[in-house]
């Protein structure tokens, strides 16, 4: 199946910034979208919000820190729609500091969403893939990881496994499979939220106020992976303001 139109796409982190951006793209774009994220308020109303637009979408609350909940998301794509075409794993934080902050909790908690979220997603999704033939794994990654900078040195390497894990997949995929990595730079997007050091919360504040793109490139980079034809795969794509280092 080419093109987007039609194609069940399941997102995790779908409540707010670049997946939230995304469902609503796709979901306008003529595909049906199954949203997870924790909180489920947020994913009540977008899903409100698309069916006002015409769109088709339904959600469930999804912690991807546990490996239930992604199974659940994938079943039910599979229980309402007969099938899942793409799963975009989108959900991650970014609690950065200094290592001399020794925010160990932290360091756990990137590890926990931004690497494990990844791959409980691969487990859930994966079989039903291979008994389909088709399938798409979209995997958002960092500019982070290409760009190694004081205080991001836990979430860049969380990252970078991911990077590692989306291409290793690939290589296995075979001949039937899609997986693409798409790395984001500086997004106007609530990542600022999950930090803990103060000091850090604020430069990357300040800095998103001052380069900081829409969440809708990082959307339409994603719909543009999807719609290619099934025998084209888009394997890594790095998008950042123009005004980033």
């Amino acid at each position: 199946m080419s093109g987007i139109e039609g194609k069940v796409v399941a997102i995790t982190g779908a409540g707010s910034g670049i997946g939230r951006a995304t469902a609503l793209l796709l979901a306008k774009r003529g595909a049906k979208v199954i949203l997870g994220a924790r909180r489920i308020d947020r994913l009540e109303a977008l899903v409100a919000t698309i069916i006002s637009d015409g769109g088709e979408a339904i959600c469930i609350a999804t912690d991807v820190t546990q490996c239930a909940d992604l199974a659940a998301l994938v079943a039910l794509a599979h229980e309402r729609y007969g099938r899942l075409d793409v799963l975009v794993s989108n959900a991650g934080i970014g609690p950065v500091s200094n290592f001399d902050a020794l925010r160990v909790d932290d360091w756990d908690t990137m590890i926990d969403v931004n690497i494990k979220g990844v791959l409980y997603g691969i487990a859930a999704a994966l079989p039903g893939f291979r008994r389909q033939g088709t399938g798409h794994f979209i995997n958002v990654v960092s500019t982070a990881g290409i760009k190694i900078v004081p205080s991001m040195g836990v979430y860049a390497a969380t990252k970078n496994a991911v990077r590692t894990i989306t291409e290793a997949l690939r290589q296995e995929a075979g001949d039937k499979l899609r997986v693409t990595g798409v790395s984001p730079g500086f997004v106007r997007t609530d990542f600022a939220e999950s930090m803990t050091d103060e000091v850090a919360k604020a430069a990357i504040q300040k800095r998103m106020t001052e380069i900081a793109i829409s969440p809708d490139a990082i959307a339409r980079a994603i719909a543009f992976a999807i719609e290619q034809p099934d025998d084209v795969d888009v394997g890594d794509i790095v998008i950042r303001p123009t005004a980033q280092d």
